[in-house]
């Protein structure tokens, strides 16, 4: 039979098009040497402790001030109804593919490598910039704490960013007089030194605070309820003033908010340290985020209505509010307390997601194999972690909380919509697949409403944001075509030896790596060097881009039996 000529661009897009074969990654979350530790009740503290954070305690009152108004109430509401859709969807995806990489993983086995790893790079965007905007709330609460408990007065050289975001000029501002936000990196630090020794600690830790911030909050709804002054909540929603405001304000109050909501996808990250992922990751995702939609709402409402929004434009809104009524002093106190605790938490978890994506990438060989290694003794991904914990640190020490924020939401907003749009695709590519909660209503009622409403509020973020989103996108394909391209093991499966795979220290992927029938069947036909025409295959494993049917490569030509794809010779 002739040979074909194949266009080097069709031989590019069955390289980046290749997804991670399910069963692989099954087995790889199995057998996992993480320790699985994590409850029904944990994974939904995991949840509550990420989400309940920087929403209530710092940009509902930021948002509200330059953005929405009092309508923040409306913003909080629409980013809760799409967060729901796409919790769904998460809970699909969790409960059929549990292993920590959460949406990286999920994308990768849908969509291929190339959107695998936008969106793993995504999620580091996401978790990195969402802790550090965390942080440097937390720090902002912690001065406020000690000036009304201690009446002490730390000075602005070392407690705020050295640069401001002018929001209606869409540019930096120098912040004179401030050098470095000491305790936002302090904080950081020492939370990253917690998860090194391991996640059942960390969760200890979690639980408690979780149960104290919704004690705090409850405490901040039922006692400043009674200052409420309707006239607060006139006009509604405020005219239109430049770029803040109107009916667009509140879609762009809706995008900044947005990152509140971000929690409930850290649960799926881990995946591999729950007892029993496939029924309670679904549990820990949906009712964490109830909990929480109905706390923001309620906060929001009650914010708005003891004090003006104009005046809420700060980094600790409960708290100032209360400043503009007497006898607020202790229940100051008591907010500060809660927000303090309820922030470390945050970070906390957004510290525990963001080196399992590391960690699950460099063990699909797309970052440098230090990466995926966990510690002999504590189970945990520590160099991933220490990394996190010291880029997080910087970020935290030099950039302003509303800058951080809308970098994180769009993050936020693209893994939503990829993630939606993976439970369709999942739904005819493997079919036949355990799943231990389905999305109700079919393939297409929920995730496509999810998807749609998650891309118009992304287009509608401001310029410089989506900018700076590109930017960091663009920073990841260069990344990625430099490393992750030559050094994958869906593409490259050649250059991983069983002494590669031994590097992670982890038996269950030796077992995975060595239980594919295809990879065999290479070796020990690589003396012939190349086969003819079309190539049958048991079933698509490292590659899936069969055309003419489920089980075959159905494209003329060579193909070369040291790789899993089609390469096209003359």
């Amino acid at each position: 039979m002739a040979e074909q000529v194949v266009p080097w661009w069709k031989r590019l897009y069955f390289r980046v098009a290749a997804r991670k074969p399910l069963d692989q990654i099954l087995r790889e979350g199995n057998k996992t040497q993480m320790k699985r530790a994590l409850g029904r009740i944990d994974l939904i503290a995991i949840g509550i402790g990420a989400i309940v954070g920087t929403g209530i305690f710092v940009l509902t009152g930021i948002a509200a001030a330059e953005n929405a108004g009092p309508a923040v109430i409306v913003s909080f509401l629409i980013a809760g109804v799409v967060s729901g859709l796409s919790a769904f969807s998460y809970s699909e995806m969790a409960s059929m593919v549990p292993i920590s990489g959460s949406a990286y993983t999920y994308t990768y086995a849908t969509m291929g490598e190339l959107l695998g790893w936008i969106i793993g790079w995504d999620l580091i965007l996401e978790y990195l910039v969402g802790a550090a905007t965390v942080a440097v709330g937390w720090s902002a609460y912690v001065v406020t704490f000690f000036k009304d408990v201690f009446s002490v007065e730390f000075t602005r050289k070392t407690t705020q960013a050295p640069v401001l975001w002018d929001n209606d000029a869409l540019a930096f501002k120098v912040n004179h007089g401030a050098y470095i936000n000491l305790p936002a990196i302090f904080v950081t630090l020492l939370v990253t030194a917690l998860l090194i020794f391991g996640i059942k600690q960390a969760t200890w830790v979690n639980r408690v605070v979780v149960v104290v911030k919704l004690i705090v909050i409850l405490l901040f709804i039922f006692g400043a309820c009674k200052y409420v002054d309707r006239s607060n909540y006139t006009p509604f929603v405020p005219p239109r003033e430049g770029n803040s405001f109107g009916v667009k304000g509140v879609f762009k109050g809706t995008q900044r908010v947005f990152f509140a909501y971000i929690g409930f996808d850290a649960v799926s990250t881990a995946a591999q340290e729950a007892k029993d992922p496939q029924k309670d990751l679904p549990w820990g995702i949906c009712a964490s985020l109830a909990i929480c939609t109905v706390l923001y709402i309620a906060v929001s409402t009650v914010l708005c209505g003891i004090a003006s929004y104009k005046d809420l434009g700060v980094a600790s809104p409960l708290t100032h509010a209360l400043e503009f009524h007497d006898n607020t002093r202790w229940l100051r106190i008591l907010i500060e307390l809660g927000a303090i605790c309820g922030l470390t938490s945050v970070i906390l978890i957004m510290l525990l997601a963001q080196p399992r994506i590391f960690f699950a990438m460099a063990r699909d060989g797309l970052f440098p194999r230090i990466f995926g290694r966990l510690h002999h003794r504590f189970k945990t991904p520590y160099v991933p972690t220490i990394v996190s914990g010291v880029v997080c640190a910087v970020l935290a020490g030099v950039l302003p909380v509303d800058i951080l924020g809308d970098m994180t939401s769009v993050g936020t907003l693209l893994a939503f919509f990829l993630v939606n749009i993976g439970v369709i695709i999942m739904r005819y590519i493997h079919p036949e697949a355990q799943r231990g909660f389905t999305v109700p209503g079919g393939p297409f009622l929920i995730p496509i409403p999810g998807a749609a409403i998650a891309l118009v509020i992304l287009v509608l973020s401001d310029g410089p944001t989506i900018y700076r989103l590109f930017i960091w996108l663009a920073i990841g394909l260069l990344v990625y075509a430099v490393y992750g391209f030559r050094y994958s093991r869906v593409g490259n499966p050649e250059k991983w030896s069983e002494e590669d795979i031994a590097y992670f220290q982890d038996a269950g992927m030796l077992e995975s790596d060595s239980e594919y029938p295809e990879k065999q069947s290479l070796e020990s036909a690589r003396s012939k060097h190349t086969v003819t025409s079309v190539v049958e295959m048991p079933e698509p494993r490292h590659f899936d881009v069969s055309s003419g049917g489920p089980n075959s490569y159905s494209h003329t030509g060579v193909y070369e039996l040291d790789s899993p794809y089609p390469v096209y010779h003359k």
